[in-house]
C-alpha cells in the first residue's frame, strides 16, 4: 500500500517571474529549496491561496538568490 503524506511546505511564498506559454515545473530559488527539504525533480503540489486553484508539477533549481 502507498500513501502521500505532506514532506515540507512553503507558505505563501511570491511570484517572481511566470511564464505563461510554459507548462511544466516550478523554479524554486535554491536556498529555499534547502530549508525546505524538497529536492530536485521531486513532486510538489501548487496551491492559490486567492482563487483555489491547484495543480501539480516538479521542482527545479533556481540560482541562489541574495543571501
Amino acid at each position: 500500500m502507498q500513501i502521500t503524506l505532506m514532506k515540507g511546505k512553503i507558505h505563501r511564498a511570491s511570484v517572481t517571474e511566470a511564464d505563461l506559454h510554459y507548462e511544466g515545473s516550478i523554479s524554486i530559488d535554491l536556498a529555499l529549496l534547502e530549508a525546505a527539504g524538497f529536492l530536485i525533480n521531486e513532486r510538489v503540489e501548487i496551491y492559490n491561496i486567492d482563487t483555489g486553484a491547484r495543480f501539480a508539477t516538479y521542482v527545479i533549481e533556481a540560482p541562489k538568490g541574495p543571501a
